[in-house]
């Protein structure tokens, strides 16, 4: 739920995100307040998600926005933030929509024995330890026949974080049944702005 302006060190200090909250959505691809980027997010998000009404389970959701995406193209969307100015607002930005938002941590959802068509999650997964182990619990919420689509990148270049896609689509390997990367820095509307860095997404089957 971070852009790259955000990111820190891992070893810092962990965001405060209930601080960041109210200008959370300032950044073009937060908020997708600008027609062109909604546009380009929402062209892409319905590329990844299935083509059928389905489950999908927004971890990380932030202020919502994908998540708003995701039920405006039909699907039913249960979104998860560990912060409660967060959950706050994507509570707001989806009221009236078939979506439930719940306060808990991404790597945990507090979702019990629900299961889901789609594990959504935007640069959430980088700043989680033991992404290993993550991705196996991720992998037990998902349906026969689900589906990853994880959004993320490498930012920085003295000091770059976050998981690069061949270290992601390896982690990902025992747990599905193949994975397409899609490389996103060339395409500059989906950020607001001309990127240099690694940003891509994996679509990966189960």
């Amino acid at each position: 739920m971070t852009d790259e302006c955000e990111h820190s060190d891992t070893t810092a200090q962990p965001p405060d995100w209930d601080a960041q909250a109210a200008g959370f959505d300032d950044v073009p691809d937060h908020g997708l307040r600008d027609p062109a980027v909604r546009a380009a997010w929402a062209a892409r998000l319905r590329s990844w998600l299935p083509g059928q009404p389905a489950d999908v389970l927004d971890l990380g959701c932030g202020t919502g926005s994908l998540s708003l995406l995701a039920v405006e193209q039909g699907h039913r969307v249960t979104a998860v933030d560990l912060s409660p100015a967060m959950t706050e607002r994507a509570r707001a930005k989806l009221a009236g929509h078939p979506a439930e938002v719940l306060c808990g941590p991404a790597e945990t959802p507090p979702v019990g024995e629900r299961r889901f068509d789609v594990v959504l999650v935007r640069h959430v997964l980088w700043m989680l330890p033991d992404q290993d182990r993550v991705l196996r619990h991720w992998r037990d919420l998902l349906r026969p026949g689900g589906r990853f689509v994880l959004v993320e990148g490498v930012w920085g270049e003295l000091h770059p974080v976050g998981i690069a896609a061949d270290r992601l689509t390896a982690l990902l390997e025992p747990l599905t049944a193949g994975a397409r990367v899609e490389r996103l820095s060339g395409d500059a509307v989906l950020w607001g702005k001309e990127v240099r860095d690694e940003r891509y997404a994996v679509v990966a089957g189960v």
